[in-house]
């Protein structure tokens, strides 16, 4: 009972998160449920509580979504997916997770004391951005930095960030949690902790949309910030882990 109680919180805040932000669910979610539950579990449970919060999200934002925005960030991603891949046979993953850390936490602080911009930046960003988050989501599994800071240097309102987020997060939630599916990763007990953390992650994607919309798009970028801050130092964190042991 204590375990699935601890399951049900995480999975609100998983939803919370995301639902106000646009990404962090598995930020949350996977070292938290990693603490007691088997990581080969936990990986592909938080995948698909994921691709439902997105899925939801991208429902509720469908006045914003804009293919011009999203489709070049996944078509790029593709080759950068295949030299990740090639990274991640190569190379230390952890050089990697400690780079993206530092960079993560210097622009959090960037950004604190920067003016927002106010012209779009080059074409050509976008594709850097989505190469570089198929790089990252080959060798280490977190896609999502370059995409985010991309749409944080734009300046576009709260709604244009956070649906090209959460369109192109779901795109690559179908490919991740086909891949699961297709090496049975998503076994009966995956299935039945999704089942019982589905109707938590729902309310908290739906309390987290509702503060969403509650709030201006210079609070936003403020939470994004933190988020942002708080992916950065998780990860340095857990490179500074795997050295000690």
């Amino acid at each position: 009972m204590v375990e699935i109680s601890y399951l049900c919180i995480v999975a609100f805040l998983a939803g919370f998160t995301q639902g106000l932000s646009g990404f962090g669910s598995v930020l949350v979610s996977l070292p938290l449920l990693a603490v007691i539950y088997d990581i080969r579990t936990v990986v592909p449970l938080v995948s698909l509580f994921a691709l439902c919060i997105t899925t939801t999200l991208v429902i509720q934002l469908h006045e914003h979504m804009s293919l011009k925005r999203i489709s070049p960030l996944l078509v790029a991603a593709v080759p950068g997916m295949a030299f990740g891949a090639y990274l991640l046979k190569h190379a230390r993953s952890g050089y990697l997770e400690f780079l993206i850390g530092v960079l993560l936490v210097s622009f959090s602080i960037y950004s604190l004391s920067a003016r927002p911009r106010e012209r779009e930046l080059s074409h050509i960003w976008k594709w850097v951005a989505g190469f570089l988050s198929g790089i990252l989501g080959g060798s280490i599994g977190a896609n999502g930095p370059p995409v985010i800071i991309y749409t944080s240097l734009q300046p576009w309102g709260k709604n244009p960030i956070k649906s090209t987020l959460v369109g192109y997060f779901m795109v690559a939630g179908i490919g991740i949690s086909s891949i699961h599916a297709a090496y049975r990763l998503i076994t009966l007990e995956v299935l039945r902790m999704f089942a019982i953390g589905l109707a938590p992650v729902m309310a908290g994607v739906l309390t987290g949309s509702y503060l969403f919309g509650r709030i201006d798009t210079t609070t936003y970028r403020k939470v994004v910030t933190f988020l942002l801050f708080a992916l950065g130092v998780y990860m340095l964190m857990k490179v500074g882990k795997g050295i000690v042991t």
